[in-house]
């Protein structure tokens, strides 16, 4: 009886089991119903979107495909405009061509026949030119027979008496051209000289072989003298420079020739008094501090020079040369400034002459290098400063001038006589150097020496400061005619043997004097 309500209790229990099962899966199946409802809802959205998608880029590729169709055909349009043009200018050029050929043709033949009638014509002449020599061979011998002379001989004579009417006149029409040729040359040289030199500011002359070093008191020169003098001797040594100590109040003279050395004691003196430490080692210390700062400056207003005269690419060691400029004169002129003014000068006058002025800035900075040579040399100054513009690859213009700037090599370039005309003005002009009154004199000699090799001179007179040149002759020995060729001969002589700044005027005077006595 248990056993049978056990197997109806679990046969219940599947019972109950397989209906909640089914159940179950038939609400699931209602479940997956809607779901599947809902998802094809969905796809049917999304396939719509996709559809509209793809028929906007469809859209946009089309829009974008007649563009780039529109496009081409718009350039093969233009293409074929552009060839129809060309093909319609090559049949005209054609054309042209055509004709132009014809034209030729026609000259071609107008040319034959002028070329036949000139020909006819050189034989005409031909013929006539024989005759007509014929004739004259007859006339010259009629003549010869008249005359007892033959042609040669006639022609000797009439050679004879022409000779020294002609030379009279040759010598007038000579002079006649050269004083034309002075007055437009003068005027045009003085016209280009003024005006350069109105462009240019010039100092005067200040250098000179010493340098005074100021203190503050006198105690001071017994710290720089030294105990027994040993700092002095201290600073000589290292320096190359006589200090001279004497009783001119707060003032110390330094005395050298060099005046880079003068420089460097100055500078020296003026750090060892400011520091008050004064003794051998010291002084060593400081002098060779300021030898490279001396140096250094030396480079700076090298390069400072060629900024400010707008000159590029010079050597280095050009450039240094050029500040040691700074530290050198010449008869009482600066050389630095001297070269500055020179290159302006040459600068403004190849401009005016139509020449580079670059080049001629560079050639006038450049043309004094050879007097501040670091070894000794036998070379001039001119020869030597042109071989150093050589060794640093300097231009053949430039170095050229350079070295005929004194007339000692050739010139070979237009700018050549520019730097030689604008060192001369740099250094004649009116306080620009000072003049040793020896080689004053001397060249007043010489001038005077020059006339008087001449025969015929009884006396010279040099006078407006070597400026004009008087020349008495005698008349008896001289003509008028003479002394023109005379002047001529003297001013010559002059150019080619003497140095000498800016022109001089040869005057020749000749005067006839009769004298007589009443008893």
């Amino acid at each position: 009886m248990d056993i049978i309500v056990i197997i109806i209790g679990i046969s219940a229990f599947i019972a109950g089991a397989l209906i909640a099962f089914f159940l179950k899966i038939k609400g699931l199946q209602s479940k997956a119903k809607k779901i599947l409802h809902e998802a094809e809802a969905e796809s049917q959205v999304i396939r719509k979107e996709k559809i509209l998608q793809a028929k906007e880029k469809f859209l946009t590729l089309k829009t974008e495909h007649e563009k780039y169709i529109s496009e081409k055909n718009a350039k093969i349009a233009a293409l074929e405009n552009r060839l129809n043009q060309r093909e319609t200018s090559l049949n005209q050029r054609r054309e042209e061509i055509q004709k132009q050929q014809k034209e030729l043709e026609i000259k071609k033949k107008e040319v034959d026949t002028v070329k036949q009638n000139l020909t006819y014509q050189i034989e005409l002449v031909d013929k006539k030119n024989l005759e007509l020599d014929k004739l004259h061979k007859e006339q010259v011998d009629k003549l010869e027979s008249v005359a007892g002379l033959s042609a040669h001989e006639a022609k000797e004579q009439m050679i004879e008496s022409l000779k020294e009417e002609t030379k009279t006149e040759a010598m007038s029409f000579i002079n006649d051209i050269m004083e034309e040729a002075k007055m437009t040359a003068t005027k045009e040289a003085k016209r280009i000289i003024i005006q350069t030199i109105q462009r240019v500011g010039t100092e005067t002359a200040v250098e000179n072989a010493v340098t005074v070093f100021h203190i503050e008191s006198d105690e001071i020169k017994g710290r720089i003298i030294g105990r027994e003098g040993r700092n002095i001797r201290a600073i000589e040594a290292a320096t190359g420079v006589e200090i001279i100590v004497d009783d001119t109040p707060e003032a110390i003279v330094l005395s050298a020739f060099d005046p880079v050395r003068r420089e460097i004691a100055r500078l020296s003196l003026h750090q060892l008094v400011t520091d008050g430490r004064i003794h051998p080692a010291r002084i060593e210390e400081v002098v060779n501090k300021t030898k490279k700062l001396v140096e250094e400056e030396i480079v700076e207003v090298g390069k400072r020079t060629c900024i400010d005269l707008g000159i590029h690419g010079l050597h280095p060691e050009l450039i240094r040369m050029v500040g040691r400029m700074k530290y050198r004169s010449s008869y009482g002129q600066n050389l630095l400034q001297h070269s500055r003014e020179t290159a302006n000068l040459c600068a403004i006058m190849a401009a005016e002459l139509g020449l580079n002025p670059k080049t001629a800035k560079r050639a006038g900075l450049l043309h004094d290098i050879g007097k501040v040579p670091e070894e000794e040399t036998d070379l001039s100054h001119a020869i030597y400063g042109m071989k150093l513009a050589e060794r640093y690859k300097e231009k053949p213009d430039v170095c050229n001038g350079i070295g005929a700037h004194h007339d000692e090599v050739e010139m070979t370039s237009m700018i050549s006589p520019i730097v030689q005309v604008c060192d001369a003005i740099s250094g004649a002009r009116p306080g620009a150097r000072r003049e040793i009154a020896e080689s004053y004199i001397k060249r007043l000699k010489d001038l005077e020496q020059v006339a008087l090799s001449y025969p015929g001179v009884l006396k010279t007179y040099a006078i407006q400061a070597g400026r004009e040149l008087r020349v008495i002759v005698g008349s008896e020995n001289v003509s008028d005619k003479e002394t023109e060729t005379l002047s001529y001969n003297i001013a010559k002589k002059i150019q080619d043997e003497m140095t000498y700044p800016g022109q001089i005027k040869i005057t020749v005077i000749r005067e006839t004097r009769a004298i007589n006595y009443a008893k």
